[in-house]
């Protein structure tokens, strides 16, 4: 292997690895969201940038939905009580709690499909997790014994599942 082909290749994989740095994991992905938002961060004299939120998803269950929320550091930040982000993301913290909104999202919408589902427990635990679920906003019920997500979690609820993958 030449020298040039070996420095070509390093700085490929460097370019990569700091791509990696700025949540992109193709070094040749465009960086347009990226972009963007730096630009309406700096615009609106945000000078510690911020985060959002997006997605359009098209559910097994053919429904299709489409939310994003935008939020500057100090938002996030300087909110003095985040207790109640932390009993929103603990009820995410159950296999048996993440395993029925899987469920619901993939359209076993009704108590009793989701109780004669194999380990999740009696329906007296099920009830417990559902109501759990809905207590921060996870699930509502949609009436005789159906529980959906609500329309303006459902992207929230796939970020937060693909924000822990490694």
């Amino acid at each position: 292997m030449g020298l040039e082909h070996r420095v070509a290749e390093l700085e490929r994989r460097l370019g990569a690895l700091e791509s990696e740095g700025n949540g992109i994991a193709d070094a040749a992905a465009p960086r347009w969201a990226l972009t963007r938002l730096r630009e309406e961060f700096t615009a609106a004299e945000e000078p510690n940038g911020g985060v959002m939120f997006a997605g359009t998803v098209r559910l097994p269950t053919d429904e299709l939905y489409g939310w994003q929320a935008q939020f500057s550091t100090g938002d996030i930040i300087d909110d003095g009580d985040w207790s109640e982000a932390a009993d929103c993301l603990a009820a995410l913290a159950s296999p048996v709690r993440l395993r029925l909104l899987r469920e619901i999202i993939g359209g076993h919408r009704t108590a009793a499909e989701l109780v004669g589902l194999e380990g999740v427990g009696t329906s007296a635990e099920v009830y417990q997790h559902l109501r759990q679920l809905a207590a921060v906003g996870w699930l509502h019920t949609a009436g005789l014994g159906r529980f959906e997500v609500p329309e303006g979690r459902v992207v929230p609820l796939l970020v937060a599942l693909a924000s822990a993958r490694r």
